[in-house]
C-alpha cells in the first residue's frame, strides 16, 4: 500500500553559494537513504531559503518482505563427530539461532552451513525519524553552527519538522525540533506558523502565503520579469547564470525590479562596476547598444504593492559602493603600476616573491621568444616584469578576480604599448573550460610563462596535485598549455624547456612533472586512450606535434577497416619484438630475394624520402604499405637459414616499424 510522504525541513534563511554547492548532491542522499532502507520511489526535492522539502507522490507504507540467506562454513568444519564446533555455534550466534536450526546447502563444492530467514518488513514510519536525521547529519555545507544550548551543529538553526505520511503526523524529532504539521510563510506575510491536514494542503496554503516553493518556477518569474523590463527599456540585461541561480536561492517570492546609480560612475572600467554589483549587491547589469549604463536589476523577495521605496534603498546601498571603487581607481592611476612592491609579497614558501616569478617568468619568456622568433622582446620582458603589478593595487585588493584586467586598464592609460598592455589582460587565459585564448604571440608567450613557471616551481616546491585537491590549478595550467599551443601552432616542447630551464627551480623532478603532464593529456584529448598512448611511445614531447599525430591518427583507428591494419601489425610486432628498434637499421639491397621483399622496401624507400606537408599525408602514405606488408608475410620465410638474409628481413620489417614509430607506436593501440 502506498500513501503520498511529504518531509519539510524549516530552516533560518540558508546562504546560497554554500547551498548551491551541496545542491547537486543532496538528491542523490536521499536517493541511497531509501534504497539502503527498501523504500526506494521516485521524489522530488524542493527549495526556498527557509526550506527543503521532500515529495514523495507514491511512498510505501511499509517495507517488502524479504528472504535473508546466509552460508557458513564447510560441513566438515562445523561438525567433529556430529558434535557441533566452534564454526557452527559462531555461525548460529551471527544468524540469532540454535545449531539446531540450521541448514546444510551444497554449492556445487560440498555442503556448508545454511540458513534462510522471512524477513517481515518494518513499517515506514517507523523508520523515517532516523532516515530523516541521517539524511540531514549527511548534507556537507562547509561550514557549520551550533544554536541555543545544542552541542551538535547545522547550517542554520532548524526551526520547524514536519513529516506527513498521507494524513498522519510522524513522529519524529531533529535538532530538538518535534514533527507538526506547522510550516511558515513568508515573512511580509506573516510571522505566523500555519497549519495544514495533508500535502495537498500544505501546497495550497504555500502559495497562499506567499511562497513559490518550486524553483524553476521562481527561475521562470524572474527570467519573466526581466524580459518585459527590457522590452520597455529598450535595454539588454546580462544574465549571469550563476548569480541568477544564487538569486533562486535566497528568494521566495522574487520581483526583478530596475534601478538606477550616477552616470559619473560610468568613467570606471565596465567590470569594476559590474563586479562591485554582483559581488556586493547580486545585481544585475544592464546594457544599450553593446554599452554598460547606469541602470541595475536588483531582485527583491518582498511582497508588496509599493516597490519605491526598494529600489531608492538599493540604490542608496550602490552608491557608497561604487564610490569606494571610484577612490580605489584614482588611487591607483595617480599611484601606476610598479612592480617594486611585490618584492615584499611572498608567491608561495620556497619560491621566493612575486618579483622573483616575474623574473622566472622572463627567463622563460626569452626562452620561447627565440624558439618562436618574436621580435619585440624588450616589449616582452617589459610586459612580464609588469604582468603582476595589480596585485599591489586597491582595486584589485577589494576584487581579486580582477587581476590582470585592471592591470590593463592601468597600463593602457599609462601609455604602454599595446601589445604589453593586451598581454596583462591575457596572462591568465584561458582560465576556464570554455575560456578565450591569448589572441597573438606576443600574449600567448605571456601566458605560457607563467603557467610554465607555476608547474616548474610548484612542482619543484611539492605542491603536487593529489586526488581531487589542486589548490593552485596546476591541472588547468597544464591544459592551458596545450590549448595555446594548438590554437597558435606552436612547438612547445615541454622536455626541451625543462632540461633548459631547470636550473632556475631547486628539485625539480623532471620525471614526475613529464607523467603529471602526460596524465593531463589523456583528460584533454577526447579519444580512443590507447591512440593517445601510441603517440607518446613514438617519443614525441613537442604539444602541438602530438595534437597533430592525435588528429591524423585517430579518424583511422575509427574507420571500419582499422581491425585489418590490426592484424597487420601484430605481425610486425611480433617480428620485431626480437630487434632494436632504437638503432639505425640498415638494408643489404643485394639480399632481396624475393619480389615480395624487394616491392616492400621499394614502396618503403619512396615513403620514407618524400616530403609531406602534414602529418596526415605521411601517415596515409604509410598505411598504403599494407598489402605489400601482407604479401611479405604470406609469402617471405623472415626465419631463413642464412642468417644476414634473415638478419636483412627483420631489419626491413623493423624499418617499417620505425617509420609509424616517428608518428605512433601502433601496437600499443587496442579496438
Amino acid at each position: 500500500m502506498n500513501k503520498p510522504l511529504l518531509i519539510e525541513i524549516g530552516v533560518e534563511e540558508l546562504p546560497a553559494i554554500p547551498f548551491l554547492n551541496e545542491l547537486p548532491n543532496i538528491e542523490k542522499k536521499w536517493s541511497d537513504i531509501l534504497e539502503k532502507n527498501r523504500l526506494l520511489c521516485d521524489f522530488d526535492f524542493y527549495y526556498t531559503p527557509r526550506r527543503l522539502v521532500l515529495w514523495h507522490r507514491e511512498f510505501q507504507v511499509k517495507q517488502e518482505d524479504s528472504i535473508v540467506e546466509q552460508y557458513g562454513a564447510p560441513v566438515k568444519i562445523a561438525y567433529k563427530d556430529g558434535v557441533p564446533t566452534g564454526a557452527a555455534i559462531s555461525f548460529a550466534t551471527k544468524c540469532g539461532v540454535d545449531v539446531s536450526a540450521l541448514d546444510k546447502i551444497d554449492l556445487g563444492k560440498g555442503e556448508v552451513l545454511y540458513f534462510k530467514q522471512e524477513v517481515k518488513g518494518t513499517e515506514s514510519k517507523v523508520l523515517l525519524n532516523e532516515m530523516v536525521n541521517e539524511f540531514v547529519y549527511s548534507l556537507n555545507f562547509g561550514k557549520s553552527m551550533r544554536w541555543a544550548s545544542r552541542t551538535d551543529s547545522f547550517i542554520r538553526p532548524i526551526r520547524s519538522l514536519s513529516i506527513i505520511l498521507g494524513e498522519e503526523i510522524v513522529e519524529a524529532e531533529l535538532f530538538g525540533v518535534k514533527s507538526s504539521n506547522f510550516s511558515f510563510a513568508h515573512r511580509m506575510v506573516s510571522y505566523e506558523p500555519f497549519s495544514y491536514s495533508f500535502a495537498g494542503d500544505y501546497f495550497c496554503k504555500l502559495d497562499k502565503n506567499g511562497v513559490i516553493l518550486y524553483p524553476d518556477e521562481r527561475r521562470e518569474k524572474i527570467l519573466s520579469q526581466m524580459k518585459d523590463i527590457e522590452q520597455r527599456h529598450n535595454i539588454k540585461i546580462e544574465i549571469d547564470t550563476e548569480l541568477l541561480e544564487e538569486v533562486v536561492a535566497i528568494t521566495e517570492y522574487p520581483t526583478a525590479l530596475i534601478g538606477k546609480f550616477d552616470e559619473e560612475f560610468l568613467e570606471l572600467p565596465p567590470e569594476v562596476i559590474v563586479t562591485s554589483m554582483k559581488e556586493n549587491q547580486r545585481y544585475f547589469a544592464v546594457y544599450k547598444d553593446g554599452n554598460l549604463t547606469n541602470n541595475f536589476i536588483v531582485v527583491s523577495n518582498s511582497k508588496t504593492d509599493d516597490f519605491g521605496y526598494i529600489i531608492a534603498g538599493n540604490e542608496k546601498v550602490l552608491r557608497p559602493r561604487l564610490a569606494d571603487a571610484m577612490f580605489f581607481y584614482k588611487n591607483d592611476i595617480k599611484n601606476g603600476l610598479s612592480n617594486e612592491r611585490l618584492k615584499k609579497l611572498v608567491f608561495v614558501e620556497g619560491l621566493g616573491s612575486m618579483y622573483e616569478k616575474c623574473e622566472r617568468e622572463s627567463k622563460i619568456a626569452s626562452y620561447l621568444a627565440d624558439i618562436f622568433e618574436l621580435k619585440e622582446k624588450e616589449l616582452l620582458q617589459k610586459a612580464i616584469m609588469l604582468s603582476k603589478a595589480d596585485l599591489m593595487s586597491e582595486m584589485v585588493y577589494e576584487f581579486t578576480e580582477l587581476q590582470g584586467l585592471m592591470g590593463y586598464y592601468y597600463a593602457k592609460l599609462a601609455g604602454e604599448d599595446e601589445l604589453v598592455y593586451t598581454a596583462l589582460k591575457e596572462q591568465y587565459l584561458p582560465d576556464g573550460e570554455d575560456s578565450e585564448l591569448p589572441s597573438n604571440l606576443f600574449s600567448s608567450i605571456v601566458a605560457l610563462s607563467n603557467k610554465l613557471d607555476n608547474l616548474m616551481g610548484l612542482f619543484s616546491a611539492g605542491k603536487i596535485p593529489t586526488g581531487s585537491k589542486d589548490p593552485f590549478a596546476l591541472r588547468r595550467a597544464a591544459a592551458g598549455i596545450v590549448k595555446i599551443a594548438m590554437e597558435h601552432k606552436l612547438s612547445i616542447d615541454l622536455s626541451k624547456i625543462i632540461d633548459e630551464l631547470a636550473h632556475n627551480y631547486k628539485n625539480l623532478d623532471k620525471k614526475v612533472l613529464i607523467e603529471f603532464f602526460n596524465e593531463r593529456l589523456f583528460k584533454i584529448f577526447e579519444v580512443n586512450p590507447t591512440v593517445l598512448k601510441a603517440v607518446l611511445a613514438s617519443g614525441e614531447t613537442d604539444i602541438y606535434k602530438i595534437s597533430q599525430k592525435i588528429c591524423a591518427l585517430n579518424p583511422i583507428v575509427q574507420s571500419d577497416n582499422f581491425k585489418d591494419y590490426v592484424a597487420t601489425f601484430k605481425r610486425v610486432a611480433n617480428i620485431i619484438k626480437d630487434i632494436d628498434t632504437s638503432v639505425k637499421l640498415t638494408i643489404d639491397e643485394d639480399l632481396l630475394e624475393n619480389k615480395e621483399e624487394k616491392e616492400l622496401y621499394t614502396k618503403f624507400h619512396e615513403a620514407q624520402f618524400k616530403k609531406y606537408v602534414t602529418v596526415d599525408e605521411e601517415l596515409e602514405a604509410l598505411f598504403t604499405l599494407k598489402p605489400q606488408l601482407d604479401n611479405f608475410f604470406d609469402n617471405v620465410f623472415v626465419n631463413h637459414e642464412n642468417e644476414k638474409i634473415k638478419t636483412n628481413r627483420k631489419n626491413l620489417i623493423g624499418l617499417v616499424y620505425q617509420g609509424f614509430r616517428k608518428i605512433a607506436d601502433i601496437k600499443e593501440i587496442t579496438i
